[in-house]
């Protein structure tokens, strides 16, 4: 029951995790990203509040801000668990993330780990990153490099690592919402590169279906988006599954994760332009 909470808990945030590889692929051999649509515009000031719900309970709520400046998207996000939640294994996350909007590469990633005893500060900086430019067709892909800071707090310890990885990578937060920059087509699948835990990870986007789906903030028409990987936690075990608005915003407005252990299902429930 324990590992189901924490698994339940940690997940809040971070669902790309959930389906990385655990070896990853060589970072020459990762798919490219390829950059937003032409004329897509990410939101300067957005809130984006969803609950978070485990079976029939609410579990969480997560909060996603965007804010724009020049030449660089920031994505801040929270995960708290509520309610009876909190007395069985408290939850209090931070993550951040900055972007290229123009490329889609990421900066970096950031995260402050708070879950019961454990609390962690972790700090993925990416190189060339978000200054890398617009991927091309040579032969020879160029290459980047990944630094990894992380502090243990509880124990007053530090750990450095570093690699290789493609010149332009796309981190677990920025992806949510990068994938939304994409021209969805049902039936056009593609592919990206996660820079996750110092590996490379190609994950397949499948873009399935259009449905009607409703929210706390409203009823959306969307567009229905899996994401898979060829190993992972998820292989075998279970799906994962985002719907986007079916309009020029591509708006996260569900996502849902089906494990071994349960369901897990974020549900839109604000959105608030600053």
């Amino acid at each position: 029951m324990r590992r189901i909470r924490k698994a339940l808990l940690a997940s809040l945030v971070t669902l790309p995790s959930l389906f990385a590889q655990k070896e990853g692929v060589p970072p020459a051999q990762a798919p490219p990203v390829t950059a937003p649509m032409a004329g897509y515009t990410f939101p300067q000031h957005e809130t984006l509040t969803f609950t978070v719900d485990w079976r029939v309970f609410t579990a969480g709520r997560a909060v996603f801000q965007l804010d724009g400046q020049p030449g660089l998207m920031k994505v801040t996000a929270t995960a708290d668990t509520v309610g009876a939640t909190n007395m069985i294994y408290q939850v209090i996350d931070r993550f951040q993330s900055s972007f290229n909007p123009q490329t889609g590469c990421s900066a970096g990633f950031s995260k402050q780990t708070r879950e019961g005893r454990r609390k962690i500060d972790s700090d993925l900086v990416f190189t060339p990153g978000a200054t890398a430019h617009a991927p091309t067709s040579s032969a020879t892909p160029a290459l980047g490099t990944q630094a990894l800071n992380e502090r243990n707090l509880l124990r007053n310890t530090t750990k450095q690592q570093s690699g290789q990885i493609p010149s332009c990578v796309i981190d677990s937060l920025s992806g949510i919402f990068y994938v939304g920059s994409q021209n969805l087509v049902v039936g056009q699948d593609f592919r990206w590169p996660l820079a996750d835990a110092m590996r490379t990870v190609s994950v397949l986007m499948k873009v399935e279906a259009k449905e009607e789906v409703r929210t706390p903030a409203g009823t959306f028409q969307t567009i229905r988006v899996q994401p898979t990987a060829d190993a992972g936690v998820v292989k075998n075990r279970g799906t994962i599954t985002i719907w986007y608005s079916d309009d020029a915003r591509h708006l996260p407005v569900q996502i849902r994760a089906k494990l071994f252990w349960g369901t897990i299902t974020f549900h839109l429930q604000s959105v608030e332009v600053r």
